[in-house]
């Protein structure tokens, strides 16, 4: 087997030494170029040039859920086709790496390339699906190139708080669970649309959603994880169906208060529910529209601000070694 290991020197909990003994470990059992991404979007490039090689069988992405998402678009630029692209591994080396543990890999980057080793000597894959975000025709958005995501995206709060993050790092702050919380924070008292929702879900065959202050678009679950401690958003949501959406229509101090509560203490059963919570499943096309320009997140990273994104859900579209 031929592999390529796309390693993001920036990942924020693997040494360099720790680094170099998963190279020489994945190395011991495959043909491995290793290349280090040098600027955003590299992994991307990266991504792509293995997609359009002839000879190679593996992408192994080691970095965090950033690093993944890059390779992941970069293997589908002319979209999905499990049994002709290369496979795609992970090696958790992010704060958070939401997609290698919801497909059920260690989160400590050593352990992760054991199983790893172990699932390539078994033969053992699945095809996931994924969610796409494209722009919506007729509207100012059109022309935004569509964009895979693997476990998650947002139009408004969350993606806000993603931004703020990104900013403080871009400051030389650390990625930390601390971190997200005081910026979640910060957004929400700074929220000027908390009391009366700008976004609308429309689907075909179905009345619009009005009014909701915040959207989650979950391909999996959980949405995220606080430390070791998962938080479900959409519980039913899943790789072996369409995308899953929780909406908010109102964001006061008492609804936060009990919203946040419930995804404090989700889980794969029950997340967030009451009259202010919309929860849509399995859907495999729709848009959100927003009346003012609102923050997009797709696998955590900040990609500016949209009035209308459509996403769809696309079922097995990525092979991947677990």
């Amino acid at each position: 087997m031929r592999a390529l290991l796309v390693v993001n020197p920036a990942a924020t909990t693997t040494s360099a030494r720790t680094r170099d003994v998963l190279l020489h470990a994945l190395a011991s059992e495959m043909k491995l170029e290793a290349v280090t991404t040098e600027y955003r979007g590299h992994a991307r490039d990266l991504g792509r040039q293995a997609a359009e090689s002839k000879d190679i069988d593996l992408v192994v992405a080691l970095g965090g859920d950033g690093t993944v998402n890059e390779v992941v678009n970069g293997l589908l630029h002319a979209g999905p086709a499990p049994e002709q692209l290369p496979g795609l591994a992970v090696v958790p080396g992010g704060s958070t790496n939401v997609f290698a543990r919801a497909l059920g890999l260690p989160n400590d980057a050593v352990e992760a390339t054991g199983a790893l080793l172990d699932a390539l000597r078994e033969g053992s894959e699945r095809t996931v699906g994924l969610g796409l975000a494209s722009g919506t025709p007729g509207t100012e958005d059109e022309a935004v190139p569509g964009r895979w995501f693997t476990f998650n995206a947002g139009l408004g709060f969350d993606a806000g708080v993603v931004g703020r993050v990104e900013q403080q790092r871009e400051r030389g702050r650390k990625s930390t669970h601390a971190l997200y919380v005081r910026q979640a924070l910060r957004q929400f008292f700074g929220e000027a649309h908390r009391r009366h929702g700008t976004i609308t879900v429309e689907r075909p065959d179905a009345e619009p959603v009005t009014d909701l202050v915040l959207s989650i678009v979950s391909n999996t679950s959980p949405w995220t994880f606080l430390g070791n401690h998962p938080m479900y958003a959409s519980p039913k949501a899943s790789f072996d169906k369409g995308l899953d959406m929780l909406g908010l229509s109102r964001m006061t101090t008492t609804a936060i208060a009990r919203y946040g509560t419930q995804l404090l203490t989700s889980s794969p059963e029950r997340g967030p529910h009451g009259k202010h919570a919309v929860s849509l499943h399995d859907l495999d096309r729709f848009t959100l529209h927003s009346k003012v320009p609102l923050p997009l997140q797709m696998d955590g990273d900040h990609l500016g601000l949209r009035t209308s994104v459509t996403f769809t859900g696309v079922r097995r579209a990525l092979r991947v070694i677990v």
